[in-house]
C-alpha cells in the first residue's frame, strides 16, 4: 500500500513536533535546575530574597519540579524572625504557612510542611488556628492511626499546659510547712471562670489523650500527657473539696505513668541499640 505525500509530510510534521516539544521540556528542566543551584547558591550566602526569586522563576519555567516548591517554602519560612511580633513579620509567617500549603495540596503526606505550619502557627501566637490544623490531622481517616495519635496527643499536651497555667499560679498553688516539710495545698483561683476553664480542657485533654491510644496504644507522648491530665484533675479535685475523687486520679495517674515510663525505657534501649549498630566498625 503506497501512503500519499501529503500523509508522510504530515507524519514527518507530526514526529518534528513531537521531538522540539520533548527538546524544550528537557531544556526548561535543564534551565530551572540551573535555578535552584543560584537559589541555593544564594541561601548559603543568606540573601533570601534573591534566593526566593530564583526558586520561583524555576518553578515558572518547569512547574512540575518538585524541588522548586519545597525551597520556596524553606526560604519565605527563613525570611520570618521568631518572637518579632510586626505586622510585616507577621505576614512573612503566614505567606510561608500558604507556601507550604501548596506542597501539601500535591503530596499530603509531606511531613516537613506539616510540621512547618505547626510551628509556624505556634511561633504567630494563633492558636485557634493551630488547633485547627492539628485537629484536621486528628480526624483524618486517610492518615495512619500513628499520625492521628501524633495529633491528639498533641492537642491533649495543649490542654493540660492550658490547666497547668491556672493551677500553678501563685495564688491557686500555696506551700506550707508540715513537721518541717514544704507541703503544697491548692485552692480555688479567686475567678471561677479560672477553674470553669481548667476543667475543661482537663476534660477534653483526658478525651484526646484517650482517643490517641486507641488508635496507637504505644504512643509514649499520648500516655504520658494523660498523666499529666489526670495529676490536673487530682488537682483541681482538691480545690472542689473531693478528697476521694483526688485519690482515684492520683491512682489512675501513677497507672498511666508507669505505662509512659515504661514505654520511654523502650525507647531509649532501641535508640541505644541503634547507636551502637551505627558505631559498630562494618566487617
Amino acid at each position: 500500500m503506497r501512503l500519499s505525500w501529503s500523509r508522510i509530510g504530515a507524519t514527518a510534521i507530526l514526529a518534528l513536533f513531537v521531538a522540539a516539544t520533548a527538546g524544550c521540556a528537557l531544556v526548561n528542566k535543564v534551565r530551572a535546575k540551573n535555578e535552584l543551584n543560584d537559589a541555593a547558591k544564594a541561601y548559603r550566602e543568606g540573601h533570601f530574597d534573591e534566593a526566593e526569586q530564583h526558586a520561583k522563576r524555576a518553578l515558572t519555567i518547569d512547574p512540575s519540579n518538585p524541588t522548586a516548591p519545597i525551597f520556596i517554602a524553606r526560604v519565605i519560612h527563613q525570611q520570618y524572625k521568631p518572637g518579632v511580633d510586626t505586622p510585616e513579620n507577621i505576614a512573612k509567617a503566614k505567606e510561608a504557612i500558604e507556601a507550604y500549603r501548596r506542597i501539601l495540596e500535591k503530596d499530603p503526606t509531606n511531613d516537613e510542611a506539616y510540621k512547618a505550619i505547626s510551628v509556624l502557627y505556634a511561633a504567630i501566637k494563633d492558636d485557634p488556628k493551630l488547633r485547627e490544623w492539628i485537629g484536621k490531622r486528628a480526624n483524618d481517616p486517610n492518615m495512619s492511626n500513628e499520625k492521628r495519635a501524633e495529633a491528639y496527643a498533641i492537642l491533649a499536651g495543649k490542654d493540660w499546659d492550658c490547666s497547668y497555667k491556672i493551677t500553678e499560679l501563685p495564688d491557686v498553688k500555696l506551700t506550707t510547712s508540715e513537721g518541717g516539710k514544704p507541703h503544697v495545698v491548692y485552692q480555688k483561683p479567686k475567678d471561677q471562670k479560672d477553674f470553669d476553664t481548667a476543667q475543661k480542657c482537663v476534660a477534653r485533654g483526658l478525651e484526646e489523650a484517650e482517643t490517641a491510644i486507641k488508635l496507637d496504644p504505644n504512643n509514649e507522648s499520648a500516655w504520658s500527657y494523660k498523666t499529666n491530665l489526670l495529676l490536673e484533675a487530682a488537682k483541681l479535685a482538691e480545690m472542689d473539696g473531693k478528697a476521694d475523687m483526688k485519690a482515684q486520679y492520683q491512682k489512675q495517674a501513677e497507672v498511666a505513668g508507669k505505662r509512659a515510663t515504661a514505654l520511654a525505657d523502650e525507647r531509649r534501649k532501641k535508640e541505644e541499640a541503634a547507636d551502637a549498630a551505627a558505631a559498630s566498625p562494618t566487617p
